[in-house]
C-alpha cells in the first residue's frame, strides 16, 4: 500500500478503527489481484490427478474436495515433500521446519490407498496435474478459523456433506471398551485438566511419544498404542468406544470416520469444526466432563 492510498485512508476515516478496517480491506484486495485463479473446468473421464504439499492432516481434511471435484471418476494424488512451514514460533511442532516429509508420506500412503477411489497416492515428480489444491492458500483467507475442509470449497465451486464419513477402515475390534486419545504439544486448551481421566481403567495414547510422556504425568496408567502406519492408526480410532484429541492429526482421522469423539478446541485458533453425528467439542472444564460422562459412561456401542 502506498503513502497516498494511506493519506486518503486517514483523510476518509472518520475514526481509528475505521481507518485499520480501510488499510486491512485493502491489503485483502492487493493480494487478491496477485492471485490466477485456478482452472475450475475440470477434466473427465481419466481420472482427476491432484496436488497437495500440506500437513497430514491437511491432506484428510482435503479429501471431501477431491472426492466432489473428481465425482465417480479415480483420483490421483500427489504429494509434494519438504515444503517449507512457517509455524508460530511458540509452537513446537514435529516435522520442525516441513509441512510434509518422506517419513510421513510413507505412514500415510497406505491410509490413502486403502478408500477405493484413490488409485496413486505417490510422491510428486513430473506427473500432470489436473487441480493444485495448493492454491488455497494463496488466498487471502483467515486460517486460523473456521473449518479447514471447507476453505476448500471456497476455491474450488463444490461441496460435499460434511456430515459423512470419509474415510473407511477396519475396526480394531481390541479397542471396544477403551478410550484412545491423543493430544499434540500445540493447540492445547490452557484450562483442561486430563486428571479426570485417571479414573476409567483402559486408556490409550496415540502419536509421538514426547507426546505421551506428558499426559502420563496426568495419567500414570495411561498405555502407549504404537502404530506402523496412519491405515493402524485409523483402525484404533475406529476400534474405540470413545476417542478424544485436540486438532492435530489423529482428530482429523476420528473426524473423517465420524466415530464417538470428542474435540478440544483450542481458543486463539478455531479452525476444527465437528460435523455430524457422534462428535462434541469442549474448550472449559465442567462441559468435558459431562461429555465424557456422557459419551463413554452412558454411550453403549
Amino acid at each position: 500500500m502506498n503513502v497516498f492510498k494511506k493519506l486518503w485512508f486517514k483523510a476518509k476515516a472518520e475514526t481509528p478503527a475505521e481507518y485499520k478496517f480501510l488499510k486491512y480491506t485493502e491489503k485483502y484486495l492487493e493480494k487478491l489481484k496477485k492471485i490466477s485463479p485456478p482452472d475450475l473446468d475440470f477434466p473427465g473421464g481419466r481420472g482427476i490427478h491432484f496436488k497437495h504439499s500440506g500437513n497430514c492432516g491437511d491432506i484428510i481434511y482435503a479429501i471431501p474436495v477431491m472426492k466432489a471435484i473428481a465425482g465417480e471418476q479415480d483420483i490421483h494424488l500427489h504429494l509434494y515433500l519438504n515444503r517449507p512451514a512457517d509455524y508460530a514460533k511458540h509452537f513446537k511442532h514435529p516435522l520442525g521446519n516441513v509441512t510434509l516429509n518422506q517419513k510421513m508420506f510413507e505412514m500415510l500412503q497406505p491410509l490413502i490407498l486403502s478408500q477405493p477411489q484413490f488409485k496413486e497416492c505417490s510422491i510428486l515428480q513430473e506427473q500432470k496435474i489436473d487441480v493444485d489444491l495448493d492454491i488455497m492458500r494463496d488466498y487471502p483467507l483467515l486460517l486460523d478459523r473456521g473449518n479447514i475442509a471447507r476453505w476448500y470449497f471456497l476455491i474450488f465451486p463444490c461441496n460435499y456433506d460434511l456430515n459423512k464419513a470419509w474415510l473407511r477402515v477396519e475396526p480394531d475390534n481390541s479397542m471396544q471398551d477403551s478410550i484412545v486419545m491423543a493430544r499434540s504439544l500445540r493447540y492445547q486448551a490452557p484450562n483442561i485438566d486430563y486428571r479426570v481421566l485417571k479414573r476409567y481403567p483402559k486408556i490409550y495414547f496415540i502419536g509421538i511419544e514426547e507426546e505421551f510422556r506428558t499426559m502420563k504425568k496426568n495419567i500414570p496408567h495411561l498405555i502407549y498404542r504404537p502404530v506402523k502406519d496412519f491405515l493402524e492408526m485409523a483402525s484404533v480410532i475406529a476400534g474405540a468406544k470413545l476417542f478424544i484429541g485436540n486438532q492435530s492429526f489423529p482428530f482429523s482421522l476420528a473426524e473423517a470416520l465420524k466415530v464417538n469423539r470428542m474435540l478440544e478446541v483450542y481458543f486463539e485458533c478455531p479452525n476444527v469444526t465437528v460435523y455430524g453425528e457422534n462428535g462434541f467439542d469442549f474448550s472449559f472444564q465442567p462441559q468435558f466432563e459431562k461429555l465424557i460422562r456422557m459419551r463413554y459412561d452412558n454411550c453403549k456401542r
